[in-house]
Parts: structure tokens; C-alpha cells; sequence
């Protein structure tokens, strides 16, 4: 058995791990347990500051032993004091962003907390949660009787990227704006979300979405070989 503890960013990327992602590793018997981090002395989820995860992972990974830590976290509107966000920003792709991004998150996390690398798995989801849920925009279009109204312009939408992972990070143009501003009723992110992923189905995100792809893997990978 292992203990995967998941920072989640807000509400609907934990509903989304414990409704999807957990139950898909089960069998493996990898058991994923989101978290969403304190933001201020009376909130939780939200924008994380790296300082706040450091600080997180620190005591997390001290009072599981055994666990591995990993996070579930948008790229768009990341906070700036992440390790090398500068750096980040010059990558000519999106994917060698995040992994440039994951890569400093390890190497500064490993030695803060003084624990093994293979303790500490990040992930940072381009651009942010909504991307997934263009995988297929037909499944998302029949989630609400209404929304098939608005099937031609997501079609258009996802038509314009390279893949769903790569919708940009635009304050307008960011998957979740485009939904908000599509959809009637209004797409609600904690109501919609994981349904939403649900009815689409990991399957069919994770060969859309090679970055998703690689985290699912990655945890996969944490079974031993009987049970793999």
C-alpha cells in the first residue's frame, strides 16, 4: 500500500481527485488523499504561495514517513515566488515551462525537507483544471440541457489549440473564463467541474492531455510490480 497525500489548488481539484483520480488507483492500491492548504487564518484553497507549500510539505512529509507528497496546482495565475517562475516564463512551450517549474519545486522542496526525491512528486496543471474538460466537448456540452447551444464555439475553441492543456493563460481566454462566459447556466467550477471530468471520463483525458498523462503515470508507478 501506498500513501499519496495531493495539495490540491481549490475546491473542485479536490472534488476531482477524490471522485476520479483516487478511485482510478485504488485497485493498485495507491490511495490518494487530496488536501487543500490554509490561504489565511480562515480560508482554505485557493492561490498557494510557495512559501505556504514549503511550509506544508515540510510538516506533511515529517508526520507521514511514508507518504509521498504531490500537488495539483494551475499554472495559470501561479503565484510569482515560485522557484525559477522567471526562468519558467522564457521556455518557448508550455510543457518545458511546467517541467522547468516541477523540477525547481523538487530540488528546493527535497532540500528543505532533507527527505528522498521520490518523496516529493509535483505536478502543475497547464494552463489550469478547465483545460481537461476539452478532452471532449461534445461530453461537455450534454452535461447541461442548454449547453449544447453552445457546442459549435468549444468545438472552435478546442480547434485552436494544439491540445486541451494548451488553451492559454490569458485573464479573458483562460478555459475557465471561456466556459463562464459560454455556458448557461453559468458553468459553477465546485458544481460543474467534477461532474463535468466525470462525464467525459480519465480515460479519454489522459490521451488528450500528455502533461495529465505523465502525472497519472508517475503515480501508477508508485505500486509495486504484483500489484502493477
Amino acid at each position: 500500500m501506498v500513501e499519496v497525500i495531493v495539495f490540491a489548488e481549490g475546491q473542485t481539484e479536490e472534488r476531482f481527485i477524490k471522485q476520479l483520480v483516487a478511485p482510478a488507483l485504488r485497485h493498485l492500491e495507491i490511495f490518494i488523499k487530496p488536501q487543500l492548504l490554509s490561504t489565511s487564518q480562515t480560508a482554505k484553497g485557493g492561490a498557494v504561495t510557495f512559501d505556504r507549500l514549503k511550509f506544508n510539505a515540510r510538516n506533511t512529509l515529517r508526520q507521514h514517513p511514508n507518504a509521498v507528497l504531490s500537488t495539483f496546482l494551475d499554472l495559470y495565475a501561479l503565484d510569482t515566488d515560485f522557484p525559477a517562475f522567471e526562468e519558467a516564463k522564457k521556455k518557448p512551450d508550455v510543457y518545458s515551462r511546467v517541467a522547468c517549474l516541477q523540477q525547481a519545486m523538487t530540488d528546493t522542496i527535497v532540500a528543505h525537507v532533507q527527505c528522498r526525491p521520490e518523496r516529493f512528486m509535483p505536478h502543475i496543471q497547464p494552463y489550469e483544471f478547465e483545460g481537461l474538460l476539452f478532452s471532449d466537448v461534445q461530453a461537455l456540452s450534454s452535461l447541461e440541457p442548454t449547453w449544447a447551444k453552445s457546442l459549435s464555439a468549444l468545438i472552435e475553441i478546442r480547434a485552436s489549440a494544439d491540445t486541451p492543456e494548451h488553451i492559454n493563460d490569458g485573464y479573458e481566454t483562460a478555459p475557465s473564463r471561456r466556459l463562464e462566459g459560454l455556458l448557461h447556466p453559468k458553468y459553477k467550477k465546485t458544481t460543474h467541474g467534477p461532474r463535468a471530468a466525470e462525464h467525459i471520463s480519465l480515460e479519454v483525458v489522459e490521451r488528450e492531455c500528455q502533461h495529465f498523462k505523465t502525472w497519472m503515470d508517475s503515480l501508477r508507478s508508485l505500486a509495486t510490480p504484483r500489484q502493477y
